[in-house]
């Protein structure tokens, strides 16, 4: 499982022009379910984000949880964060959970994250969607639930 996140200040989703999700001051995230993927995955990426600290403190250094300081999260689906760009220039996306295995663990990372942070936003799985977002920093973290996984082990 592969999640994307971005510091905002803010930041929404709509799917065919009606708003779905949005977050204030927190984490834009897009997740990528992929083969394999369990629901450990989704515990292992749920409580790593609750309690990453990236989020300056009174000294401006990157010290604060989104607990810390009572951020927020939207959460959006997207499956191609599986691409496979290593031969020719059009990317391949079998690496990616089929929908039928991906959307239940989009669903339970969505629901986990509930548990941890204070409000969570979600976008449509599977459907088109724009989002806007007021980026902080920029911040953004690539997060891979294999790396956690080898991380334990170690």
């Amino acid at each position: 499982m592969i999640a994307v996140l971005q510091r905002v200040k803010n930041a929404a989703v709509k799917s065919d022009g009606i708003p779905t999700g949005a977050c204030g001051q927190g984490f834009m995230i897009l997740l990528g379910v992929l083969a394999g993927d369990t629901e450990e995955d989704a515990r292992l990426l749920a409580d790593k984000i609750a309690k990453f600290r990236v989020f300056s403190d009174a000294e401006g250094k990157m010290n604060l949880s989104l607990g810390d300081v009572g951020g927020e999260a939207l959460v959006v689906s997207n499956f191609t964060l599986g691409a496979n760009y290593a031969h020719g220039n059009r990317p391949d996306f079998f690496a990616s959970a089929h929908p039928s295995v991906a959307e239940p663990l989009y669903e339970h990372f969505v629901s986990l994250l509930s548990e941890r942070v204070a409000h969570v936003g979600t976008g449509v799985f599977g459907a088109d969607m724009e989002i806007t977002m007021t980026a902080d920093g920029p911040v953004t973290v690539v997060m891979d639930s294999e790396k956690l996984k080898k991380g334990k082990k170690a």
